[in-house]
C-alpha cells in the first residue's frame, strides 16, 4: 500500500519563510496575551500558570524581535 501525501500534509512539511514564521509567532503572541488577560480576570486564577504563560510570552517576543532583525537589515551596518 502506498501512502499518498495530500496538499495539507505537503504544506505542513514545507519550511515557512521568515515572514510567514513572523506572522505565525505574532499570532501566537496575541493568543498568549489574550489567554493571560482572561486568566487574570478570573477570581480563581492559577498564579503559577499565569506566570508560566507570561514567561512563554516573553520568550516568544524575544524570538519575534530576533526574527525581525534577520528580516530587516541593520542600516548602520
Amino acid at each position: 500500500m502506498t501512502d499518498r501525501v495530500g496538499p495539507d500534509q505537503a504544506a505542513a512539511n514545507e519550511e515557512l519563510s521568515a515572514v510567514e514564521r513572523l506572522a505565525l509567532m505574532q499570532a501566537q503572541h496575541r493568543l498568549l496575551d489574550q489567554k493571560i488577560i482572561d486568566m487574570q480576570n478570573q477570581p480563581w486564577q492559577n498564579q503559577l500558570l499565569v506566570q508560566r504563560l507570561k514567561k512563554e510570552k516573553l520568550r516568544l517576543k524575544e524570538s519575534i524581535e530576533r526574527l525581525k532583525d534577520e528580516i530587516i537589515p541593520d542600516l548602520n551596518a
